[in-house]
Formats: structure tokens, sequence, C-alpha cells
């Protein structure tokens, strides 16, 4: 594995928000649809990357969620166990990262990006647009067994970002990795000490220390 503390970019991606599919007579939007990016750099901004969009924000993007990254590492397990051939954005990611995954990427870990800092602030949670996107209706699921699941950025501050840059580790958390505050939520049994210690974390984005508290509600009936 890589040092957490440099992390290469494979690919930067953006894409507005479309419709991806038709159901039961309803359009379904999203932005999920993404197309790396060919210009030398790009703004940052608190919500998203310019170019970049959401089309439903009670569920997807704001300030807590406005750059996704899925590191480029689980492309051969995805190969290999669920037969899904991966390239950037395959996972509707905005940064496709090398050498690195959520084992080594705490909550609260800061990251220079050219002019911008980027915060991590939860983990990813699959959803449905995600089985229309990659056209399997069994990827939400393998992402939540096998904890694969990228995280999210918070923008601390906006910039200029070359497209081709790492990021550089300008502030290391103590908090939970990603690995830890996505097992919180989705592991079948929980220790509610570990529970507590993800739900104080203080970078934890709001909506997933809800989740994290509905849970430690649960353990301790």
């Amino acid at each position: 594995m890589a040092d957490p503390a440099k992390i290469e970019l494979m690919s930067v991606n953006v894409g507005l928000p479309k419709i991806l599919a038709t159901i039961h007579g309803d359009d379904v939007w999203s932005g999920i649809a993404k197309r790396p990016l060919a210009t030398g750099e790009v703004m940052v901004r608190a919500a998203n990357i310019d170019g970049d969009g959401q089309a439903d924000l009670t569920v997807h993007g704001g300030v807590d969620k406005a750059v996704y990254s899925y590191p480029a590492v689980h492309w051969a397990w995805w190969g290999a166990q669920e037969k899904l051939d991966c390239t950037p954005a395959t996972f509707g990611e905005n940064l496709t990262l090398a050498e690195i995954d959520e084992t080594q990427v705490r909550v609260g870990d800061r990251y220079a990006w050219g002019e911008a800092v980027l915060e991590v602030s939860q983990p990813r949670a699959p959803c449905f647009k995600l089985a229309i996107h990659t056209g399997r209706q069994d990827v939400p699921a393998a992402m939540t067994v096998s904890g694969r699941c990228g995280w999210y950025f918070r923008v601390i501050r906006e910039g200029m970002a070359p497209v081709r840059a790492p990021l550089l580790r300008v502030l290391e958390s103590d908090g939970p990795t990603v690995r830890e505050a996505f097992a919180a939520v989705f592991a079948a049994r929980s220790d509610l000490d570990e529970l507590q210690r993800i739900h104080r974390a203080s970078a934890l984005a709001g909506a997933w220390r809800a989740m994290v508290a509905r849970k430690i509600a649960g353990t301790v009936r």
C-alpha cells in the first residue's frame, strides 16, 4: 500500500445531472454518469467541482458530499469476484485514486489539492442509482458487504486544482478510518464502545452521525 500522506490521482471526473432511466413512467435524474476531465486544472468549490452536479440534493451533494473519491485498488476485486469491468468513474466518483483504500484514510484527514483543501467527511452509502449506472442490480449489495465504498470530502478551502497533481495530507486526524465508519452503520454486529467512539468524531458528517446514533439506540435496547 502507498503512503496515505500522498494520494496519487488516476482521473478527475465530472458530470451534470441527466435522465439515467425511466422507471414506471418516472424519469430518474442523476449526476452519477461522469467523464474524465481533459483540462489541466479545475476549480474546486464548496458544493462541488466545476462541471459537476447532483440531481437530488436531499441524498447527494451538499457541503459534506462535495467531492466523491473511489480507490482504483478495488478494481481487481470487482473484476475477479463480481465480473465487473472498472474504469475511472465506474462508481460515479469525482476522484479516481491510486494505491490507497478505506483502511488508510481517517475521517477528518485533510489534503491539499493545488489551492484547495479537502477534508474526509464520511463513507459512501450505495443506492439504487449505482445499480442503474453500472447495469448491475447486485453492485450496491456487493459494495455494502465488502466495504469497498470510497469516501466523500468536504471542501475546507476553495481553489484551483491541477488535474494530474496528487493530494498531499496536511492534517492527520485521530478519527475513525473510513472502513470503521462504514462498518459502524452497515456491519451486522457492532461494539457499543466502538459505535460511540465513531459517533464522537468531530469531523464526521451530520447525516452519517445520525445513522450511527440510530445504530447505538438499537444496540442499547
